[in-house]
């Protein structure tokens, strides 16, 4: 199995934890933090999708999906054009809303089918190569892929138990 592989199997789990997440969700319970202040499972959706799209663009020298698709407009959310939800306040969070599941499941698989693109003309010497220098030691390729990866799990897991506390709570 070449690396490659290994990483376009790992971001087809988030695509699966994502749509797990996200099925059957009317705009309530989407929209719905499960305590004031908190992320809602459309925030966290929203956010790992933007990292993914932002992260991996960047990486690989393409437009983001959020802008080059339009769905920066679809969403309409009043943020800046380039904002991926790092920092937000409780307001910002409560102001990311949609009003289906279909709006963000669509953003990410068209990030996700970006994502597989890149991964799959990869070749193994491309993960050494440096992508961002303001670190120490800078970031290679292979470690923002790996980063991203790993974080967009963990937000996926999140928004799945959000969406347990919020099923909880309506029976």
């Amino acid at each position: 199995m070449l690396a490659k592989d290994i990483l376009i199997d790992g971001y087809g789990r988030i695509r699966e934890e994502v749509h797990a997440a996200v099925s059957g969700l009317g705009p309530d319970a989407l929209n719905t933090p499960p305590a004031p202040g908190a992320n809602s499972v459309a925030w966290l959706v929203w956010h790992l999708a933007r990292v993914q799209d932002d992260h991996v663009a960047d990486a690989f020298g393409l437009d983001q999906v959020w802008l080059a698709q339009g769905f920066e407009k679809r969403f309409a959310l009043g943020l800046p054009r380039h904002d991926t939800g790092y920092g937000h306040t409780p307001e910002q969070v409560a102001g990311v809303r949609v009003g289906s599941g279909d709006l963000l499941t669509g953003y990410y698989d068209a990030v996700h089918e970006q994502t597989l693109d890149a991964l799959r003309a990869l070749a193994a010497k491309d993960l050494e190569r440096v992508v961002d220098e303001r670190w120490d030691p800078p970031v290679s390729l292979g470690v923002r892929l790996v980063s991203v990866l790993s974080d967009d799990l963990q937000h996926a897991g999140q928004a799945a138990y959000v969406r347990g506390l919020l099923q909880r709570t309506e029976s």
